[in-house]
């Protein structure tokens, strides 16, 4: 097997508002942002209109950017936004 570079995106959104904050995580920032702007992802982000990218931090192996996913969302809606 050969040493491939991975990318994994742990991301936040918000609406124009900024009265929700969304954390997920992706493999696809540009195509996974597109689906938010477009309002194909079901759900909450649909539901509330989660269009806007505030934040991102990229990841190397998906088991990392899952930790912080989870650790992200375990914060407060106070300190996603601080």
């Amino acid at each position: 097997m050969g040493n491939w570079n991975h990318n994994y995106y742990v991301y936040l959104m918000s609406n124009k508002y900024d009265t929700v904050v969304y954390t997920g995580m992706t493999n696809n920032l540009i195509n996974r942002v597109g689906q938010h702007k477009a309002l194909k992802v079901p759900g909450f982000t649909s539901r509330y209109r989660v269009t806007k990218l505030v934040y991102y931090e990229h990841f190397e192996q998906v088991e990392n950017a899952i930790k912080r996913e989870k650790q992200i969302k375990s914060w407060s809606r106070a300190k996603k936004e601080g």
